[in-house]
């Protein structure tokens, strides 16, 4: 009991790693597992919006760490947990979009005439259109990719992971990320250059 009461006391002081901090979450201190949720929320939540939208978000990154959790006690402590937990991420996006194949829901996005019809009260107002234009185009991108080739371009080009580390999440080698990503970069950029967007 002193051992992790101390074990604790000497975590806060310090940056914990995340091998450390799951061998706390092992020996049943389960405080240790909120500061990974705290730790690594922010990139499961940016990559579960880019691979499968805003709706049920929230419920989506909920879902991740709760398999996380269940699955701690089979987590190897030889791999790199972000990578485990990609996987997860990606599993729970690729189960979504599964159930979203079946029930086909209307898409909400943001129409160009609707934006042209929004009064401009200055450069900042305008700027802020251009980066909600632009990011809604590449969400209309990124949903007309297939799902390969839109997991390996977020994964890559909007995570900053590397390639490597890619072909462990999804389990395919590397070369075929590599291919992957050629693919959906230059899908992409077929779609925002036929939106009047230059890169």
């Amino acid at each position: 009991m002193f051992a992790v009461v101390s074990a604790i006391v000497e975590s806060q002081s310090q940056p914990a790693s995340d091998t450390y901090l799951i061998g706390l979450c092992l020996k049943g201190h389960t405080q240790s597992f909120g500061r990974l949720y705290q730790r690594h929320q922010q990139k499961v939540r940016s990559t579960l919006y880019q691979l499968c939208g805003a709706d049920g978000l929230d419920d989506l990154v909920q879902e991740v760490f709760l398999r996380a959790w269940k699955g701690l006690t089979k987590f190897r402590q030889t791999a790199q947990f972000t990578t485990w937990l990609y996987r997860i991420t990606w599993n729970v996006a690729s189960d979504r979009r599964r159930s979203y194949a079946q029930i086909r829901s209307r898409q909400v996005s943001v129409e160009d005439s609707q934006l042209q019809n929004i009064p401009s009260y200055g450069t900042d107002t305008t700027n802020q259109l251009n980066t909600i234009h632009y990011q809604d185009l590449v969400q209309r991108g990124l949903a007309q990719l297939s799902s390969d080739h839109r997991t390996v371009l977020v994964l890559h080009d909007l995570e900053g992971l590397p390639q490597k580390e890619i072909a462990e999440i999804v389990g395919i080698p590397v070369g075929t990320v590599k291919s992957r990503l050629f693919h959906a970069r230059a899908a992409l950029k077929n779609f925002l250059d036929s939106q009047g967007v230059e890169l």
